[in-house]
């Protein structure tokens, strides 16, 4: 069955629009090796409605919908899948790794393709660029820390380990203050707001919860 343009609610239309941020995160992060497109099924004319790297198949803001997401729409939705990826080529010849992702709005309906082809032909200099950092800030700063934790205990006691490893060895730090600056820190990293949180911290540091609410409730009052 031939498909057909839809008439997007305004949920619908805001899911679509919370998808911008999604493409300028992954054009940094993947680089300009990287087509990324976001469709509307609004308009099958006009479909595209944001786009970075746009010069690997020439297109911009306001570009008509592929012929191949067309054919791909329905095995989507018959199938119950939520992506495909396959191999093309653009208008030069030129050789393309493509995924297309549904974007479903109210009632599961599919109101949008995420499009995310790579330029195979890119140089290697290019490709690599993308692994080094342009800045030299970011080549000299302090190397950022994640923890990728089995479960919510783990993240607690990781993140205080690492936090304590710092402000022990801060000399700036005076013995009496070490508890409150490690406290502080976590405060800044969101530890706190994991549920047991606070009775977890406490115990490690050997202090009574009451104390680490104390310095809590100074810190939130200087948010204030």
């Amino acid at each position: 069955m031939k498909r057909k343009e839809i008439q997007l609610t305004l949920i619908d239309r805001q899911i679509l629009n919370s998808y911008n941020t999604l493409l300028e995160g992954l054009e940094t992060y993947l680089g300009s090796g990287y087509e990324i497109v976001l469709h509307s099924l609004e308009s099958f004319d006009h479909s595209v409605i944001n786009i970075v790297n746009g010069e690997h198949t020439g297109r911009k803001i306001g570009a008509p919908i592929t012929d191949r997401a067309l054919e791909m729409l329905n095995r989507l939705k018959n199938s119950g899948e939520s992506s495909e990826t396959y191999f093309s080529t653009n208008a030069k010849g030129e050789p393309l790794k493509s995924t297309t992702i549904a974007i479903r709005g109210e009632n599961d309906r599919i109101i949008g393709l995420l499009c995310i082809n790579y330029y195979m032909n890119i140089s290697f200099n290019e490709f690599i660029q993308s692994f080094i950092p342009k800045k030299q800030k970011e080549v000299t700063s302090k190397p950022v820390t994640e923890t990728f934790a089995k479960n919510v205990d783990e993240t607690i006691l990781a993140t205080l380990e690492y936090v304590k490893k710092e402000v022990y060895s801060d000399s700036s730090i005076t013995y009496s203050n070490k508890n409150k600056a490690i406290i502080s820190t976590l405060y800044n990293k969101g530890i706190f707001q994991i549920k047991d949180s606070v009775s977890k911290i406490a115990e490690d540091l050997g202090i009574s919860k009451n104390t680490v609410y104390l310095h809590l409730r100074n810190l939130s009052s200087q948010d204030n």
